[in-house]
């Protein structure tokens, strides 16, 4: 409670009690009693509530989030210029009364959504683009009085600059803005430079009077029945292609899997056969260099193959055929004993052809 409803209370309450001490002595005196020292009383409670009425309608608190207007009789234009500051202000009683404003932010918004704007029912904003199609906008204005011109306001709206100028004004820029661009457009990249116009356009009205826009909201832009389906049907058609696009991406890749893998198979069998050939080619110098000693050694020892020739025959072997026109390889192992006298070595009868 201020200090102004606390002088106005107690000068209701005198008003009050004067009316009371009234209505007794009339009471009193209809029933024949004395009602000596009364008359003074109700004129000490007349002047005491006249008082405290002059000093209630003379002291006015502003508040932090007001500014006031003052309505003058002895002002050369009817208002003080200046408005009233937060605090504890006096005016002058019976001829000066305050008229309040806010400064704090204000929102006006205007939805389809019945209940969520500043009017009840659809308060959309209908709107066509450069191409003829027809859109439904919601949006918000947040904006707030410029205290400096809070005298401008009264003058000029009084309490009536939201439906007089912040509604009429949105709905017809944002009508204009948009119709300079297309349907994709307005959807798409250029929405952005679409509420970026608005702002600016807006924001320039509201100063010439007295009012601040801090921001524009685009809430929601709802499309007709018609281009909404035309709209599902191109989704649908750009999944679709999209769709086939994936499924063709994966041909691809299951193809170049399989190109892979057989080149790689390839390159390993390539990698291979060069291994078996380098392995054939190192073993054939391996028997080369084998049989190029072995050469080597017989030329040095000749007996050395019939050592090796030897070598090969079975231990039970005592006797060898050979034909008439061969000659003997080895001498035949001796049948006898050391001590023995060796017989005359028998003849080897001629092979039959």
């Amino acid at each position: 409670m201020n200090v102004a409803t606390f002088i106005q209370g107690l000068a209701t309450f005198s008003w009050l009690a004067m009316i009371a001490v009234i209505f007794i002595a009339i009471t009193s005196a209809s029933r024949g009693r004395p009602v000596r020292g009364i008359t003074p009383l109700i004129f000490g409670l007349v002047v005491v509530a006249v008082l405290l009425s002059a000093a209630a309608t003379s002291i006015v608190f502003i508040q932090p989030e007001e500014r006031g207007v003052v309505i003058s009789a002895l002002a050369p234009l009817g208002y003080r210029e200046q408005p009233l500051e937060p605090g504890l202000r006096w005016v002058v009683p019976f001829f000066e009364n305050v008229v309040r404003y806010p400064i704090s932010r204000q929102t006006y918004t205007m939805s389809i959504i019945a209940g969520e704007g500043a009017i009840q029912g659809d308060d959309s904003i209908t709107a066509r683009t450069s191409d003829g199609q027809e859109l439904s906008i919601d949006a918000s204005v947040i904006f707030q009085i410029n205290p400096a011109d809070v005298a401008s306001i009264h003058i000029q709206w009084q309490n009536r600059y939201t439906d007089g100028l912040i509604r009429p004004m949105s709905r017809g820029i944002i009508r204009d803005v948009i119709s300079q661009y297309g349907v994709e457009e307005v959807i798409t990249g250029k929405r952005d430079e679409m509420v970026s116009e608005i702002n600016t356009r807006m924001a320039a009205k509201l100063k010439e009077n007295g009012l601040v826009l801090l921001d524009f909201l685009l809430r929601n832009i709802t499309f007709s029945t018609e281009y909404a389906a035309s709209v599902e049907q191109k989704q649908i058609a750009e999944q679709q292609a999209q769709q086939a696009k994936l499924v063709v991406e994966s041909k691809k890749q299951e193809a170049e899997q399989a190109r892979q893998t057989a080149q790689g198979q390839a390159d390993a069998a390539v990698i291979k056969a060069k291994g078996d050939a380098d392995a054939r080619i190192i073993q054939a110098n391996a028997e080369a260099e084998a049989l190029a000693a072995i050469a080597k050694a017989i030329q040095d020892n000749p007996q050395l193959i019939q050592y090796l020739y030897v070598n090969k025959l079975s231990p039970s072997i005592q006797t060898m055929l050979v034909p008439a026109n061969s000659p003997y390889l080895l001498p035949l192992p001796t049948m006898t004993t050391p001590t023995e006298v060796p017989a005359a070595a028998p003849t080897a009868a001629p092979a039959t052809p």
